[in-house]
């Protein structure tokens, strides 16, 4: 069994499938917009994306625990033909695949959750605002003052839907997309924050309620990725109707130089 390349999406789709709920970022790469900023790889039924599309590569590689020799063994001969620098989100264990030529750093645990009971969803009518290119200012300024380590760019507005929540003419409380792939059938929240003088008040689980109905109505299966210490909103979201169906870490992975030879 040896690591091959991979280019054709219906294949990829297939073995993503088995399990769409730990895959619904992977599958999501596959439309046409991220397709061409994507590396695949393959060893056996493993599979690891890495992509493009951001300032730094990012690689992803998940798998069940139950399949993590093999994940393990992918990263491994995939080694020699990774970047010398790159963020990566990997299965609890697999990131030892890594070991022998990068130096890890920033390793965090997450935990990846998919909604299973969506009759948990509030049933508050939608109040949210769909916010557009027009509101970007405004976003920004929300973001850097009730999430200030926040990932969002202002691209990622044309990419999935943002909802917005106001009091007074300000937003309050936002949640955002990470995924937003029809086609394949899965969406994935992001970007989620309420402004800190107002928490406590319901305002997330009402915002992310919102999306999550929203987004139901154009896809099959809604996914989230969350820091596992982050207590509170793991609870939020299981509140909501989501279940853990994965463990992961993400990282920050350098090239360790080869060791010098003598002459």
């Amino acid at each position: 069994m040896s690591l091959r390349s991979v280019h054709d999406r219906d294949e990829l789709a297939a073995l993503l499938r088995r399990d769409p709920a730990l895959h619904a970022y992977e599958l999501g790469d596959l439309d046409d917009e991220f397709w061409p900023q994507t590396t695949w790889y393959r060893h056996g039924d493993a599979v690891a994306l890495l992509y493009h599309g951001t300032s730094l590569p990012t690689l992803i590689a998940l798998d069940p625990p139950t399949r993590l020799p093999e994940l393990t063994a992918l990263i491994v001969a995939a080694v020699p033909l990774l970047p010398a620098r790159f963020h990566a989100h990997l299965s609890t264990g697999a990131e030892t695949g890594l070991v022998a030529g990068y130096d890890l750093h920033q390793v965090s645990g997450h935990l990846k959750m998919s909604l299973t009971d969506p009759g948990l969803l509030p049933p508050e009518p939608a109040d949210g605002d769909v916010l557009g290119a027009a509101d970007l200012p405004e976003l920004l300024e929300f973001y850097d003052a009730a999430y200030p380590q926040h990932w969002f760019e202002p691209g990622m507005l044309a990419k999935g839907p943002y909802l917005g929540l106001r009091r007074d003419g300000e937003l309050v409380a936002v949640c955002g997309t990470h995924v937003w792939s029809p086609a394949y059938g899965v969406a994935a929240i992001g970007n989620v924050a309420v402004r800190p003088d107002v928490r406590g008040q319901g305002l997330g689980r009402t915002v992310v309620g919102q999306w999550c109905r929203l987004a139901a109505a154009r896809v099959e299966r809604i996914g989230l990725n969350v820091r596992a210490d982050n207590v509170a909103a793991v609870a939020l979201y299981r509140r909501l109707g989501f279940r853990v169906v994965g463990e992961y870490v993400e990282l920050l992975a350098t090239s360790r130089p080869a060791p010098a030879t003598r002459p």
